[in-house]
């Protein structure tokens, strides 16, 4: 799965003023994300607002995305939820021409144990025709996948082949890279410990960030990839700022302002979020300006 090593962006939806979706800017995203070196696309995640479009305009936006990529990089379609029947439903029906790996996040909201978790993904294991990427993000689902249901999945299902560890636990991440069986990737879901993550034996990054500012961010990734470790962060020092400043208000928001302060795109989002505020503004502004 060496397509999957090094930067992923997990793409926002942009929207118009209207709120409909923005499919010109969405075009001008993409080829910026591959004109610039990121390693593969992530479709209809989280920080793609998923939740908030309909089944229709979730097929417009994989459509357009699939002809714009062109197959220059691989792509990656998120399909999760918190009804495992839904799920394998989708899997079982949804055209995933154009696609090279699905991104399943930890079921959200009924708080399952871990035994529900792993029976959940068996389930979509069983009933995917691609690989599955796993995500664990505890405090999206409030729950946490621990290293040993994630280091059970990998052993026992054949067909996943990774992880996107979001819990900002570096101790957890290289639990299962120490344990993983050997193709196995474990991939940081978080901008902020990506580097170190990738240092201790991680197989990169889906990023929020790489999608305003890829070619460095991509740059310091490959540099932790290869282990050179002083030059990846000085080039992190540089970029830490921004990291937090777009998850300041929540993503997407911040993102979203980011990209427009650079021509890609509006800062719509649709409710119940809300754009960012002017003080947040102001410093992406002041950071965009300096940087």
């Amino acid at each position: 799965m060496k397509k999957f090593i090094g930067t992923g962006t997990a793409l926002i939806t942009p929207f118009n003023d209207d709120k409909s979706i923005d499919f010109e800017s969405l075009e001008r995203l993409v080829n910026f994300q591959i004109d610039n070196g990121v390693d593969y696309l992530v479709v209809l995640g989280t920080t793609g607002e998923s939740v908030t479009l309909s089944p229709s305009e979730k097929e417009a936006v994989i459509k357009k995305i699939i002809s714009v990529n062109n197959q220059r990089l691989p792509l990656v379609l998120g399909v999760g939820g918190n009804n495992t029947m839904g799920v394998v439903a989708e899997l079982e029906t949804r055209n995933l021409k154009g696609f090279d790996a699905i991104l399943s996040v930890s079921p959200y909201y009924n708080k399952p144990t871990q035994e529900g978790i792993y029976q959940h993904f068996k389930a979509i294991s069983k009933a995917s025709p691609l690989p599955i990427i796993l995500y664990n993000v505890p405090g999206r689902t409030a729950q946490n996948m621990t290293a040993e249901t994630v280091l059970r999945l990998a052993n026992d299902c054949d067909n996943v082949i990774a992880i996107k560890e979001a819990a900002g636990d570096l101790e957890q991440a290289k639990k299962i890279i120490d344990n993983k069986p050997k193709d196995f990737l474990v991939i940081s879901g978080d901008d902020m410990i990506a580097l170190p993550m990738v240092l201790e034996g991680g197989a990169g990054v889906i990023s929020v960030i790489s999608q305003g500012l890829p070619k460095d961010f991509t740059t310091l990734i490959n540099l932790g990839l290869k282990g050179k470790s002083e030059e990846a962060y000085r080039i992190q020092d540089k970029l830490k700022e921004s990291i937090d400043l777009i998850f300041e208000e929540g993503n997407p928001s911040g993102i979203k302002f980011l990209l427009k302060k650079i021509a890609i795109c509006g800062s719509e989002v649709r409710l119940p979020l809300v754009k960012a505020t002017s003080e947040l503004e102001l410093k992406i502004s002041n950071f965009i300006d300096k940087y």
